[in-house]
């Protein structure tokens, strides 16, 4: 993807999650994703010291992303098959590289995120079957500033 700058629409962000168990990466997107919403958790200790005279003091300690993703299931699609797949693992096989790419070409990695399915297929009859999930950082992600 080219680097923009200026506004820009939603779905110039993309992702992908790496389809291989083992051996070398092999990032694939995930097809028919319709949107994101992206949650930090954020860890603040807060504390009252005498000198401030009542007014806190505040740190930043920890930091989690949780990226909420709603999707179409897409049969075939190998990034698609990839996360429907883990609805039934557990554990650290619920875990996968996946990264996000902006518009303007940062590429934030998470390395064994883990990959909680919140819904495959279910819905009205008259609905095209639905794949919901959360992308959930395990531990730093690695941030490649656009060049």
């Amino acid at each position: 993807m080219s680097n923009q700058s200026g506004v820009y629409p939603c779905y110039k962000n993309q992702f992908q999650i790496n389809t291989a168990t083992t051996g070398a990466a092999s990032m694939k997107t995930i097809a028919d994703c319709e949107s994101f919403s992206v949650s930090f958790d954020n860890g603040v200790e807060e504390w009252h010291p005498f000198d401030t005279e009542g007014w806190v003091r505040r740190l930043l300690t920890s930091k989690g992303v949780t990226i909420s993703v709603t999707a179409k299931r897409n049969v075939g699609d190998d990034g698609n098959d990839f996360v429907a797949g883990l609805t039934w693992k557990n554990g650290r096989d619920s875990e996968a590289d996946t990264q996000w790419t902006f518009p303007d070409g940062t590429v934030v990695k998470f390395t064994g995120a883990v990959i909680n399915v919140t819904n495959v297929g279910s819905g009205d009859s008259t609905n095209v079957a639905p794949l919901e999930f959360e992308i959930q950082s395990n531990g730093k992600p690695e941030v490649t500033p656009a060049a």
